[in-house]
């Protein structure tokens, strides 16, 4: 038998495997109304939505340029990071609406921006294909201007997330395809994960299990161990276009991802499939935010037609629109405690929600 004959006999193989895999994960029903988690929940006897109503509470003014990014400090207080491309970080008081520290960047092709969880670091980057990490002056004292902690360089493309593990290791998403885990301390990358065939737009890290999740423009989103030196721990198909956002579910077992298909879904890592999807034949728009309440029991989506809309996370219902943005709303997370929601939009304002 020649090469080409046996390169043939193995995608007939590969082929063959792949149909049944996914008619044992049942994906050709990803699209269908009813859903695992929602029957399950009407055969405990869980029909309606569970209540909850959002009120603005707060406005953060300030940004001059769209605003791209933000994220919340860990711990108690009520500080948060936006990235805009008016070229600046600002630091905010979300509660006071005060801004603590304002740091200019080299470039404000700005696209992403994240707290370390020791809320000692921010980091950013964007256009430039650099991840730049900065020290948060202490409170009442400004730091050098334009003085960048470290700067990590390898990527080939534009950087689209970036998330800290800790003070000293970060992970970055980028247009390259790739996500890298990095040494800050050694400005060095430590394992570069490849497996995506398109640009990788979002990460989500569960420090607990040592996992981290990735969606991508290739419409998949994937499972890795920043432990291993290997391919990816699982696969997850469904999506019929770019996946803008991916956030891990509070307790790590499953993971919610946001696309340009007008859709969220649920993904089980247990079951390796998904379990629930969320969608409104009325909602036609791109999404590119997700995040989970702190129980879990609420998925928050921001849309390109300026509103954030609440999902019920068992039984897929929107149960509140959140209005009040002039453009899209390009981020939003929630306060590591739950006591908070955070919008921001192209219309340069954040807005923060709560009860």
């Amino acid at each position: 038998m020649s090469k080409a004959d046996d390169k043939k006999t193995v995608k007939s193989d590969i082929h063959k495997l792949t149909e049944q895999l996914h008619k044992l994960r049942a994906v050709d029903t990803y699209d269908e109304t009813d859903q695992p988690l929602g029957i399950e929940a009407k055969a405990s006897g869980i029909s309606g939505p569970s209540s909850c109503v959002l009120k603005q509470r707060r406005i953060l003014r300030g940004h001059f340029g769209k605003i791209y990014a933000m994220h919340w400090a860990q711990g108690r207080n009520h500080n948060l990071v936006s990235a805009s491309q008016d070229g600046k970080l600002i630091i905010w008081n979300a509660f006071t609406t005060n801004k603590i520290h304002a740091i200019p960047l080299r470039s404000s092709w700005v696209m992403t921006c994240a707290y370390s969880p020791s809320s000692r670091y921010v980091a950013c980057g964007g256009l430039d294909n650099l991840c730049s990490i900065f020290a948060v002056p202490e409170t009442g004292k400004e730091g050098p201007k334009n003085k960048v902690y470290c700067e990590l360089a390898q990527h080939e493309g534009y950087l689209s997330c970036c998330r800290f593990i800790d003070d000293k290791r970060i992970i970055t998403s980028s247009g390259d395809s790739s996500c890298i885990l990095w040494n800050v301390e050694q400005r060095s990358p430590e394992l570069q994960f490849n497996d995506h065939t398109g640009d990788v737009m979002s990460v989500s890290i569960m420090k607990d299990t040592h996992l981290f999740v990735s969606g991508s423009c290739d419409s998949m989103s994937k499972l890795w161990d920043y432990r291993e030196k290997k391919a990816c721990v699982m696969t997850f198909p469904g999506h019929e276009s770019d996946i803008n956002s991916v956030d891990f579910f509070p307790d790590g077992n499953a993971f919610a991802t946001a696309s340009d298909d007008s859709t969220c879904r649920l993904f089980d890592i247990r079951a390796y499939r998904q379990v629930q999807r969320y969608a409104n034949e009325k909602i036609l728009c791109g999404i590119t935010s997700v995040a989970f309440s702190r129980s879990g029991k609420h998925l928050f989506a921001g849309y390109d037609d300026y509103n954030c809309y609440v999902w019920d996370t068992i039984t897929g219902v929107n149960t509140q629109q959140l209005a009040g943005h002039e453009n899209r709303v390009s981020c939003l997370g929630v306060h590591p405690q739950g006591q908070a929601l955070c919008t921001g939009s192209w219309d340069t304002l954040l807005r923060v929600w709560s009860v």
